[in-house]
C-alpha cells in the first residue's frame, strides 16, 4: 500500500451561517457543501460563497452532471440546482447513519459511517446492490480516473484512502495532519479533491497526485 501525507494547498471558509461542512461535491464550475438546513456553493477560484439551497443537508453530496443528491437523514433526496426543488426521493441505506455519497455509472455510492460500509445504490429505487466493508469509519466517497476514494475519521485520526472498489482493500492512503478531519469528499476530476472539514465549517483542497500508467 502506497501511503504519504496529505498535500492541503488551500482552505475555504468558515462561511457565514454555515457552522459544519457535511457532504461535498463538485459540478464542473463550483463546489457545493452540504450545511445542516441547506446545500451552498461557492467558486473555488475565488472562495466566493454564490447560492445556497433551502434543503436538509446532514451528510454527503453527489453530483450527476445535471442533478445534485443530497442524505437528508433517513433519505437521499434529487435536487434540480436550478430551481433547488426535490425531484424524488429514496430511502438511504443506512437510515440515518449514511455518511458519503458519490455518483458513478449511473450509481451511487453511499458510506455509511459507524457501519464502515460502502453501498452501491440504485439511484432511481434505492435498492443496494453491493455493500464493500472498510476497517475504518467511513466518511466521503468518490471517484476518480475509475477509482473509488473515501474519506475515514475516528478521533483525531483522519485519511483519504484508494481502494479496489470490488474488495475493499485499501491501495493508497493519504493521512490528513493530526486533528483534521475529512467529513466529506469529492474530486475535480484532475488533480484536487475537495473536503469538508466538519465543525471546522471549512472546506479543503487536497492534492492528488495521478497514478502511473
Amino acid at each position: 500500500m502506497k501511503r504519504q501525507t496529505a498535500e492541503i494547498v488551500r482552505e475555504y471558509g468558515p462561511f457565514e451561517g454555515s457552522p459544519k461542512v457535511h457532504g461535498v461535491t463538485f459540478d464542473g464550475e463550483r463546489v457545493w457543501f452540504a450545511a445542516g438546513d441547506k446545500v451552498t456553493a461557492f467558486d473555488p477560484q475565488t472562495g466566493r460563497e454564490e447560492r445556497s439551497i433551502g434543503v436538509p443537508g446532514s451528510a454527503g453530496t453527489a453530483f450527476d452532471g445535471r442533478h445534485l443528491y443530497q442524505i437528508a437523514e433517513d433519505r437521499i433526496h434529487k435536487i434540480d440546482p436550478k430551481t433547488g426543488n426535490v425531484l424524488s426521493s429514496i430511502p438511504a441505506p443506512g437510515g440515518g447513519g449514511d455518511s458519503g455519497l458519490a455518483w458513478a455509472e449511473g450509481t451511487l455510492w453511499v458510506g455509511e459511517y459507524r457501519a464502515r460500509k460502502i453501498h452501491r445504490v440504485d439511484p432511481e429505487t434505492g435498492k443496494v446492490l453491493r455493500t464493500i466493508t472498510s476497517d475504518r469509519f467511513v466518511t466521503g466517497v468518490t471517484w476518480v480516473d475509475h477509482d473509488l476514494w473515501h474519506g475515514t475519521w475516528e478521533g483525531d485520526e483522519s485519511d483519504i484512502r484508494r481502494i479496489d472498489p470490488e474488495t475493499g482493500e485499501v491501495l493508497e492512503r493519504l493521512d490528513m495532519p493530526q486533528g483534521t478531519g475529512v467529513s466529506g469528499l469529492e474530486s475535480n476530476g484532475a488533480d484536487m479533491f475537495y473536503a469538508g472539514g466538519g465543525a471546522a465549517g471549512k472546506v479543503r483542497a487536497i492534492k492528488r497526485r495521478r497514478q502511473n500508467g
